[in-house]
């Protein structure tokens, strides 16, 4: 990507002082991870409470990838005005407020609202966050945003397995998500001070000639939008999914399959577990076997794990399910990011600008989508979405490399900007 480079002003830091930065970082995706997860298994108790519709639920669960879209468009004028590292800690702790209120919503319209806030504030924290984790990933002049994102699915773990045991428990929502506030913010405010110093760098386009302008310089081929547009289906199928067992499983485990309010949150738990050690391995399998073969791997382990799982409903097997599907789409959205950034014929970022905007609308349709064929023809027939996603991923899937990278041992950890260890 053009912008990966060493800032001339880059601060003089020691390998160790880099290193906390690092562990830094990963505490805001932790922290992103868990906050949001902790309201899921409530999400079958705040149906019977305000008497909702699988529709207006769905609805409402719509309103935080909407207030994502909108106040998307304003997070990277924050991070330039604010700087990346306080941009991610104050919207942490909004996060948190916005999810206790939501737990606690009087009404649909307040759970609407809420989650609305929600929504805005995860997004310009997305951002953030990511940028952050950017600025650290020049300095060690190597990939490590992956590493990030598996944290994010620990956190997400560790968030969905305390919302399951605090509703197991009958602890009041109110209680418990004040807590998961108190502690997660106090994460982020802890490890605010070891973020990297000083204003996001200024990053500058590659020179004329450079390899990364090469890539782009076939403008105006047609190809280009009919693979853009294949990508956007493999980012959208993996979204989708993951989309799937936030809103729905433990909707879908409680309600038809009856299974308790601890058990219920257990198929989010097994998607986003399942999904971390895919990611953990993933960069590994595609140096080996190349982007396509492995997304088309993972589109048959999604749809053949949750297909089964809904053609011979029951408890332990659609748990196992949603684990096979987050275990297949683990490399999808990361696969059709990087591909998109040097799709040939797009200025430089354009592809994932595009890949990262058209998911958080499959986020928005997803919900009401699904909640509405569920009032029609019931719930299971509504996460037939799950294997339809594997599906559009086999069919889709020519879009991504074919050939594996070379293997080459991984760099060690540069000495940063002229120390050494």
């Amino acid at each position: 990507m053009s912008s990966a480079f060493v800032p001339a002003d880059a601060p003089q830091l020691s390998p160790q002082r880099l290193q906390r930065a690092r562990f830094a970082v990963a505490a805001l995706f932790l922290t992103n991870g868990a906050l949001f997860a902790n309201l899921l298994p409530h999400y079958p108790a705040i149906i019977d409470d305000l008497q909702l519709s699988n529709a207006q639920f769905g609805v409402a669960v719509a309103s935080f990838p909407l207030g994502a879209i909108i106040a998307g468009l304003a997070s990277g004028v924050l991070v330039r005005r604010f700087r990346s590292s306080r941009v991610a800690t104050a919207g942490t702790w909004l996060i948190g407020v916005a999810i206790l209120l939501a737990g606690i919503a009087p009404s649909w319209l307040a759970l609407v609202a809420t989650l609305f806030v929600a929504g805005a504030m995860d997004a310009v924290t997305d951002v953030a966050q990511n940028s952050h984790g950017l600025r650290v990933q020049r300095l060690y002049n190597r990939s490590i945003l992956n590493s990030f994102h598996a944290v994010w699915s620990i956190g997400a773990v560790l968030g969905g397995l305390m919302g399951a045991a605090a509703a197991g428990l009958d602890i009041p929502r109110g209680l418990h998500l004040a807590v998961s506030l108190v502690v997660f913010s106090a994460l982020t405010l802890t490890c605010y001070r070891y973020l990297l110093p000083g204003p996001e760098p200024v990053e500058v386009p590659e020179a004329a000639g450079a390899p990364g302008q090469n890539r782009r310089a076939a403008r105006g081929a047609p190809a280009k939008y009919f693979i853009l547009a294949a990508l956007v289906l493999i980012a959208a199928a993996g979204a989708l999914v993951e989309d799937a067992g936030s809103s729905w499983a433990a909707v879908y485990l409680s309600g038809p399959l009856e299974a308790s309010a601890t058990v219920a949150g257990l198929g989010f738990v097994a998607l986003t577990g399942m999904q971390f050690i895919g990611r953990m391995f993933g960069d590994r399998l595609v140096d080996r076997f190349g982007q396509r073969l492995v997304a088309q791997a993972g589109g048959t382990v999604a749809a053949a794990g949750m297909g089964t799982a809904l053609l011979f409903p029951s408890v332990a097997g659609t748990i196992t399910g949603f684990g096979l599907a987050g275990l297949g789409v683990a490399t999808l959205v990361p696969a059709a990011m990087h591909t998109a950034d040097e799709l040939p014929g797009l200025r430089a970022g354009t592809g994932l600008t595009v890949i990262s905007w058209l998911m958080r609308l499959g986020f928005l349709l997803s919900p009401p989508v699904v909640g509405a064929v569920a009032d029609t023809a019931g719930l299971r027939t509504g996460l037939l979405v799950i294997p339809l996603a594997g599906a559009i991923v086999l069919a889709v899937s020519p879009a991504l490399a074919s050939r594996a990278r070379a293997n080459l041992p991984e760099p060690a950890l540069p000495e940063p900007l002229g120390q050494r260890h």
